[in-house]
């Protein structure tokens, strides 16, 4: 059974959903979705004139996402993503028009944050046992030993030939964990306008949104930001309109040894999980960008994070470091109420 979403509580994470047949009628309807992909949930909500318009939509929506998955996972070995990262080392590997675009994308923001993005982390990932979600310490030698096994900067691009080889002569594993949902929510973004389609929210495991249009009547979606220090809190509401959303945390994935929690999100510099961060929430024209500053921000200290996000033209975000005992709030152009208190960061 299809699901009907009720514009009046429409929140992204608190939103009440109702299961129930659903009829043709003259204006359009919400309808709702979600697709398992990425390692992650893909959700779609959207409206259209009635049900079998809203499932073609979405069926064709979640077919591109399973499109990308194949071209870009590093899980999958037949990739194309998979297969840059095997030859690359030994010459100039030529590849499509897509992926070769995302791929100068994803240089362009390491570039841009100094490499605190960096797709090379594959390598990374794996030492510390996230890449199959059994978390370990690899030790000294073992982190040094890959250090030449990652650096964007190897990362060699040739528009001219649509060719990509790593400098260092060295294997290098490609990683898109920091911009992949990002990128998939952009190009079902691009799919669902395709079609004509004027108003849909798109998420990738809730951390990667585009909020495309408007419902009737409103001045565009509304999505919550959890509060980092009280769970089941809003630190606050923000409300999209052709504009996306990215939350970088360690909420979900990481791991605890000893007694100490390991982020998920490694530093590519130290090597190590970030420490002393609790979320960065950024809002950007794109998904693909606003993942990538999250991630960025997420590594970088505050007020350097900071910097950078005012180095993005559109980009605001909301900063919050420290622990839950004393956080430290931080915000750069953000246009909405915050139910968290900036404070000086000392």
């Amino acid at each position: 059974m299809r699901c009907l979403l009720r514009a009046a509580g429409l929140a992204v994470g608190i939103g009440l959903l109702w299961c129930e047949p659903l009829y043709a009628q003259d204006k359009p309807q919400l309808f709702h979705e979600a697709h398992a992909a990425m390692g992650s949930e893909f959700t779609i909500d959207i409206y259209a004139p009635n049900q079998e318009t809203a499932e073609e939509w979405m069926q064709g929506a979640f077919d591109e996402i399973d499109r990308l998955e194949d071209l870009l996972s590093n899980y999958r070995p037949t990739s194309e993503l998979s297969r840059i990262s095997r030859e690359a080392a030994k010459g100039p590997v030529t590849t499509d028009p897509e992926t070769f675009a995302f791929l100068e994308k994803a240089v362009e923001l390491s570039r841009r944050s100094e490499g605190a993005f960096d797709m090379t982390v594959g390598p990374l990932m794996r030492a510390w046992g996230f890449f199959f979600n059994k978390g370990r310490i690899p030790s000294d030698a073992e982190l040094d030993a890959l250090r030449s096994k990652t650096g964007w900067q190897h990362i060699q691009l040739n528009p001219a030939t649509r060719t990509v080889w790593f400098d260092n002569g060295v294997s290098m594993e490609l990683d898109p964990g920091g911009i992949g949902k990002g990128y998939a929510v952009d190009r079902v973004v691009a799919f669902l306008r395709e079609q004509g389609v004027r108003a849909a929210l798109i998420s990738g495991g809730s951390s990667s949104i585009y909020g495309m249009g408007a419902p009737p009547g409103e001045a565009g979606w509304k999505v919550n930001v959890p509060d980092p220090v009280h769970a089941g809190s809003m630190m606050t509401e923000a409300i999209l309109k052709d504009t996306s959303l990215s939350t970088s945390a360690c909420t979900e994935k990481f791991f605890i040894k000893d007694g100490h929690r390991y982020c998920h999100i490694l530093d590519p510099h130290t090597m190590h999980p970030v420490e002393g961060r609790l979320q960065t929430t950024i809002i950007a024209p794109s998904t693909t960008e606003s993942d990538a500053i999250s991630t960025a921000t997420f590594v970088l200290e505050p007020a350097k994070a900071a910097q950078m996000v005012k180095t993005f033209q559109r980009a605001a975000a909301v900063l919050v470091s420290g622990d839950t005992e004393h956080p430290c709030v931080r915000s750069v152009r953000w246009p909405y109420p915050l139910r968290m208190k900036e404070n000086d960061c000392q």
